[in-house]
């Protein structure tokens, strides 16, 4: 692949402006900035491909509304974008895929390599570096395997780049990623699925139900990770969106002002990239990260038992 149009895949921004009737330019091959609403929200005419590949899902293109002006700082100010049409994974990677990643390659994960991984303490509520924490053993040997049908987590962003490519993927753009969870029409509901976390006492994702970090009361069924889909799908056809594990996205995470005025993101080593739909240990006294415009990041070597990722594919 061409070295420039990687790097723009990946997050390091080319800039370029055109003219419209609204000052614009292209963040990626796919996705299109403006620095004002759009006079006409038409999305380009596209045609769905006749057939999808296994377990992945069609995004319309279309404009979305990025951010949250009733969010965290860090999701404003609220800006428009026009994206292309793609492919996103249904649900997070598993365990088990994962697992067919290493077999083939015989990759070894940045855990693996430093020997310990980021893991919150169900005792001291605390978080710690556990010796032996790996993708397969995400709390660490003595917590037992992860089963195959889990979110992969304890993977680095450098690991998660490796396998979408091995895939024949890339991780998405947050931009992309919140498109897709705003169901690719723009939908302004807090999550993916609507305003309302459990309505009628159905949980409809895996978040913590509490006081963090002290007491989980568990009401959605699980205290950790839970199994792909396990809570139904958004009108989309994507799972897990909201809660499970957070998820790594292609970009460097930078201020959306920062965006807007095409400041290239400063290299360090506490530089971040983004991720994106909240944990099972989000609650939102700290963390209200499972809604559809909810951010954080981590610096590109980071693996944490609460972080996975998922993969898009662009339409040939």
């Amino acid at each position: 692949m061409n070295k420039l149009v990687t790097l723009i895949i990946t997050g390091f921004v080319c800039w370029s402006c055109h003219s419209s009737d609204q000052e614009s330019f292209s963040l990626s091959p796919t996705i299109t900035i403006f620095s004002e609403k759009p006079a006409d929200l038409t999305a380009p005419a596209a045609n769905p491909p006749k057939q999808l590949p296994e377990g992945m899902v069609y995004v319309p293109g279309g404009y979305v509304l990025v951010g949250s002006e009733d969010g965290l700082e860090q999701e404003k100010p609220t800006f428009w974008a026009l994206l292309k049409p793609f492919l996103m994974d249904q649900h997070e990677v598993t365990v088990g895929e994962f697992r067919q990643f290493i077999k083939a390659t015989g990759y070894k994960t940045q855990a693996e390599q430093f020997g310990d991984a980021g893991v919150l303490s169900d005792s001291t509520k605390e978080w710690t570096l556990v010796p032996g924490a790996t993708w397969e053993f995400p709390q660490g040997p003595k917590a037992g395997k992860a089963t195959d049908n889990l979110p992969v987590t304890q993977v680095s962003w450098n690991d998660a780049t490796a396998y979408a490519k091995w895939a024949g993927k890339r991780l998405p753009h947050e931009i992309e990623w919140e498109h897709a969870a705003r169901n690719g029409r723009n939908d302004r509901t807090l999550y993916p699925f609507g305003d309302e976390l459990a309505p009628g006492g159905k949980a409809l994702a895996n978040t913590w139900n509490g006081t963090f970090p002290n007491f989980d009361q568990v009401t959605d069924g699980f205290h950790h990770a839970s199994p792909v889909g396990y809570y139904g799908k958004t009108p989309l056809g994507l799972t897990d969106m909201a809660g499970n594990v957070w998820e790594w996205c292609a970009n460097w995470k930078i201020s959306y002002q920062d965006l807007l005025t095409k400041t290239e993101p400063k290299a360090g080593p506490e530089t971040e990239r983004a991720q994106r739909g909240g944990s099972y240990l989000c609650e939102p006294s700290w963390c209200h990260g499972y809604r559809v415009s909810g951010r954080s990041g981590s610096t590109p070597e980071t693996s944490l038992m609460h972080l996975g990722f998922r993969c898009v594919q662009d339409l040939r």
